[in-house]
């Protein structure tokens, strides 16, 4: 190639306005064999509504927290249990405020991360983070709302609603309609947290529920989801085709293909089911031998001598 060819500059532009560009500079020869890696877009994406809704989910829920421990003590109220709502709190600031989201728009890997923290790791801390006390001003109208309910309070309800999310946005078509349409992605985002945050309600809420599951039900649960939303991953991992055409490019994005990124996705999301299947498991199997030694000992003081 002509050394009087001058290196040309290419940008990723990104599709909203607030985004900061990253320039890089293409040697031409690199140019001619569209193996070059093009610019990410790694701004933060600083909504006020979002910002204003985390700071009064965090604020809110700290008032009620150092009421009920000056009113219970800490066994009502831990220093542990405030840690896990903010970190709840924290998990969806990562997924929706910073690069995660941008990054989202051009790697489905980066997307499939943002996935998970909205539907497992904030819903997961967020539910850690209440206990009976903290709940107390509002229990009564949580069980009036689980009764009106009728059936979507069920925990098979809960586990339908999970994967169903998970499945229904990755079908092709409606993939892509949330990275072309943010209202589109808006709405994805809103179900994966309330699919996720009524998912592990069923399993980690501190009220006991008329419809709580006993025995082995919690296990089959769980098993049952994360097995179902693990074999998604599984697909996605193994696809021989581009399923997502919104990430159609040439050349290579963190020297991943497009192909490339879309299996990543895939491993991350089987890697995230099976961890959390895991250690969710444990807890659960735990906590059912505490209740049942509870049960035996309950039985044991109020026994006949």
């Amino acid at each position: 190639m002509p050394s009087s060819i001058q290196p040309k500059s290419r940008c990723f532009k990104p599709r909203r306005s607030q985004c900061r560009y990253v320039f890089v500079t293409i040697p031409p020869q690199l140019l001619a064999t569209n193996t070059v890696s093009a610019a990410l877009d790694v701004s933060w994406r600083l909504d006020p509504a979002i910002v204003v809704a985390l700071l009064a989910y965090a604020g809110v829920y700290t008032h009620r927290w150092r009421r009920s421990r000056q009113e219970g003590g800490p066994r009502a109220a831990s220093i542990g249990r405030l840690s896990c709502w903010l970190a709840g709190i924290g998990f969806l600031a990562l997924g929706l405020l910073s690069p995660i989201d941008a990054l989202g728009e051009q790697l489905a890997s980066f997307h499939m991360i943002q996935h998970l923290l909205l539907a497992d790791l904030a819903a997961i801390f967020l539910t850690l983070g209440l206990t009976r006390w903290i709940l107390r001003p509002v229990t009564r109208r949580l069980q009036r709302v689980e009764h009106a309910a009728g059936p979507l309070a069920h925990p098979i309800f809960g586990a339908v609603a999970y994967v169903g999310v998970m499945w229904f946005w990755h079908v092709p078509a409606f993939y892509d309609a949330t990275l072309r349409d943010p209202v589109v992605h808006t709405l994805e985002h809103v179900s994966f947290a309330a699919a996720g945050l009524l998912y592990w309600w069923h399993l980690l809420s501190p009220i006991r529920s008329r419809l709580r599951m006993g025995g082995i039900g919690p296990v089959l649960y769980m098993a049952s989801t994360k097995v179902s939303v693990g074999f998604l991953g599984v697909l996605l991992a193994f696809a021989p085709t581009l399923l997502f055409k919104g990430y159609q490019r040439q050349g290579e994005l963190l020297g991943m293909t497009a192909l490339d990124d879309q299996s990543v996705a895939g491993a991350i999301m089987g890697f995230e089911q099976t961890v959390v299947m895991g250690v969710v498991l444990v807890s659960l199997f735990v906590r059912m031998l505490t209740e049942a030694d509870r049960e035996d000992a309950r039985a044991e003081r109020y026994s006949p001598s």
